[in-house]
């Protein structure tokens, strides 16, 4: 015997609700978590990257962490932050009321948008915030170009045409 299945436009607009649901919860409300395909999250750290004529200047949220306890590598234009938000050892699992900081281990690598010169980067945290300055390479900062005029300038006596 076939089996036949009728059409339910109402059950897809509710998952796509709910995957927008989602999307906006996990952009907004939470946006230091991901969710992985298995429903589990994991940690990552929140970023923001801008330039100037002769830097990329790169800054990490990390609330709580200490210097000691985050990893920066570069290869070429890749730039990988490593680290782990540590959980209160003190507070029990079952003792919460609410949480919504999230803990565990996190790893973040973006490409650069310009060629850098990683060896010469310099790094700072204060107040659990994570600044990386990384020069720019020198063929890709802006140079001021000269113009020389050639010829005659205006300031030449002329001679009228007879």
């Amino acid at each position: 015997m076939a089996n036949i299945t009728r059409f339910d436009p109402v059950g897809d607009m509710v998952s796509l609700r709910s995957a927008m649901d989602r999307l906006f919860e996990d952009s907004f409300v939470s946006p230091m978590t991901w969710r992985t395909i298995s429903g589990g999250e994991t940690v990552t750290a929140p970023i923001d990257i801008h330039e100037t004529d002769n830097e990329i200047i790169v800054t990490a949220a990390l609330p709580g962490m200490k210097a000691d306890d985050v990893e920066i590598t570069m290869t070429g234009q890749s730039l990988t932050l490593r680290g782990e938000f540590k959980a209160d050892d003190q507070v029990k699992r079952e003792q919460y009321l609410y949480r919504e900081r999230r803990f565990g281990t996190f790893s973040r690598t973006l490409q650069l948008p310009v060629r850098v010169q990683g060896d010469q980067a310099r790094a700072t945290f204060t107040d659990g915030v994570l600044t990386l300055s990384i020069p720019k390479a020198e063929e890709v900062k802006p140079r001021q170009i000269r113009i020389e005029a050639n010829g005659n300038d205006g300031d030449a006596e002329h001679t009228p045409a007879s």
